[in-house]
This record gives structure tokens, C-alpha cells and sequence, in this order.
């Protein structure tokens, strides 16, 4: 992503059609993200040991729970669809998060990083873009954003950047992570 806020598109009913974009991709990020935090607890809750870094995952999974509850009262109000690939992203995040979980904590944080860096940008650049439309639409992404970082934040401090394979492991989840917001706009 640039950064840079879209300009409206063309013709009637236009920015209706973006602003469900926006949810829906929103939607879908933090029905991931909770479903992420689910896969890494189903790996570290039972470890011996694990406490700490359980109790900072089910923390951070209630985040971003209450942020999927707003969205999801969001899509409704606003008559809204959400995507298609929910089962998916279900699937594909509880995996995301067990299977770093499986590499060890400083995985699961490296995890949490590259997910967490991209959708705080992600947040970013929408603010911008519906700031003037949609001031307190705005203010609310803006908040979920703080969260968002303090998530990543968190992550770095307990060590995400010592994780083996940091590098190529935060490079792929990022990626996943744009591929999955440009899919999710649409479907």
C-alpha cells in the first residue's frame, strides 16, 4: 500500500460501494486477527510454563474481539455483506496462529508484528481516506489502529525480531496479510 487515501470513485452511488469495502476488508482483519489469537492459545494455553505469554494472547484475542463485534454490528446497520472467505480466514488464521505458536513464542510474536504492522497501516490510510465523509467512522478506526499498535509494540518487546527465520517469516505473513485485504475489498 502507498499510504495514500484513494480518491472517491466516479458516479452514483460510489462511496457507499467504497465505504463497504472498507468494512467488509475490516471485518474480515479482525475476524482473522481474533481466530489467529485462538490458534496461537490452543498451542501455548497448555504448555507449561506459558502463562505469561497466554494471558498477554487472550488480552490481546479480547481486542480484537470487541473490534470484530463493532464491525459486525457495523455490517449490519449498514446493510453491509461481509466476505465470502470468512470460513477461510477462520481456517487460514487459526493455522497462522497455531503454527507459529508450534515455532515458539518468539514466533508467535513475530507473528503478531508483521500482522499488526500491516493492518495498523492499513487503519491508517483509511482514516485518512474517510476522515471528511466519515468523521466518526474515522475516529473509530483510528482507535482500533492504537490498539493495534500496542499489540505490535508488545510484540516486539517480548522478542519478536529474535525469532528464528524472523526475516523470511514476518516478509511471507506480510505479504499474506496485503493479499488477504486486497481479496477480501472485493469478495
Amino acid at each position: 500500500m502507498s499510504g495514500k487515501p484513494l480518491p472517491p470513485r466516479p458516479g452514483a452511488g460510489a462511496l457507499q460501494a467504497r465505504l463497504a469495502e472498507i468494512l467488509r476488508v475490516d471485518h474480515a482483519g479482525e475476524l482473522g486477527a481474533v481466530h489467529i489469537y485462538r490458534g496461537q492459545r490452543a498451542v501455548l494455553d497448555k504448555a507449561s510454563g506459558r502463562e505469561r505469554i497466554a494471558g498477554q494472547l487472550a488480552e490481546m484475542e479480547g481486542h480484537e474481539a470487541e473490534h470484530l463485534a463493532r464491525f459486525d454490528k457495523l455490517l449490519v446497520e449498514r446493510g453491509v455483506r461481509p466476505t465470502a472467505l470468512a470460513p477461510f480466514w477462520r481456517v487460514a488464521g487459526f493455522a497462522l496462529g497455531a503454527g507459529t505458536a508450534l515455532m515458539g513464542e518468539k514466533a508467535a510474536h513475530a507473528c503478531t508484528e508483521a500482522v499488526e504492522s500491516v493492518i495498523e497501516q492499513h487503519y491508517a490510510s483509511q482514516v485518512a481516506e474517510i476522515l471528511e465523509r466519515e468523521p466518526e467512522l474515522a475516529a473509530e478506526l483510528a482507535q482500533f489502529r492504537e490498539e493495534e499498535l500496542a499489540h505490535r509494540d508488545k510484540a516486539v518487546d517480548e522478542g519478536a525480531r529474535e525469532a528464528p527465520g524472523y526475516a523470511v517469516l514476518s516478509a511471507a505473513i506480510r505479504a499474506g496479510c496485503r493479499a488477504a485485504i486486497k481479496i477480501s475489498e472485493k469478495l
